[in-house]
């Protein structure tokens, strides 16, 4: 009777997720999944604005527009900021399911992309702000639906991972050379565009991911993982949109 009970459930399961399920043959419940993305996606969508907020003040604040692109201080805030960032970065990877030393980071770590991504703004006219941020929305939505309906249909998209490191060592690389021989705009627009199609294919992977991998503790994780891809997207079209 007990094999025929885990039987008939198993099978209630199978068939309720076959109507319902994120992809084929999904045997977790498809509500608890829900329930975790739309949990992540609330994550990042207050990241985003918060950060949309900061750039929005070093963009049409005199005050703070000032300050990232004449203060004397202005690049040790910028790099402070950016080494801040990756520290907490590191913290995260070890207390990200740790309540509520998480959240706390979390809002730490957003304070500082946040904080770089304004002194990218300042230096940047408004309209173009507006095109890269519109083109981010758009891109990063349309990948985002296509990757939950491919994912639907059978398809993974974990295999991307040792490219996507890889990429990222070359960009690494060019990065390093664009510091000792600056390549010009031409070289930044090339190096942008690189890091843009990274990013695209990150934002495919860490989707993926999010749908079948990351555990439900793993929320603030999956969280950062999406927001920073997101933010590095707007960054490299910005560069490209600022060039062109």
């Amino acid at each position: 009777m007990g094999k025929g009970d885990i039987e008939a459930g198993f099978s209630h399961a199978h068939m309720h997720g076959n109507s319902n399920s994120l992809y084929p043959s999904m045997i977790e419940s498809p509500e608890l999944r829900w329930g975790f993305i739309r949990k992540v996606y609330t994550i990042v969508s207050v990241q985003l604005l918060f950060t949309a907020a900061f750039a929005a003040l070093f963009i049409f604040v005199p005050v703070a527009r000032d300050f990232a692109r004449y203060n004397n201080y202005r690049l040790l805030v910028f790099f402070g900021a950016a080494i801040f960032s990756f520290i907490l970065l590191f913290v995260l990877s070890k207390y990200y399911n740790k309540h509520p030393v998480n959240l706390v980071l979390l809002g730490l770590y957003t304070l500082g992309m946040s904080i770089t991504v304004g002194f990218a703004c300042a230096f940047v006219d408004a309209k173009i702000v507006l095109e890269a941020a519109l083109l981010t929305g758009v891109v990063t939505g349309s990948l985002t639906m296509y990757t939950f309906w491919a994912v639907k249909r059978g398809s993974d998209f974990s295999f991307l991972g040792p490219f996507l490191f890889a990429s990222l060592m070359v960009m690494l690389l060019f990065a390093i050379i664009q510091l000792i021989i600056p390549l010009g705009p031409t070289g930044r627009m090339l190096i942008a565009g690189f890091g843009a199609l990274i990013m695209c294919g990150f934002i495919v992977y860490d989707t993926n991911d999010l749908i079948k991998r990351f555990s439900y503790d793993d929320y603030i994780w999956a969280a950062i993982a999406i927001y920073g891809d997101i933010i590095n997207l707007f960054i490299y079209l910005l560069t490209i949109l600022n060039d062109l």
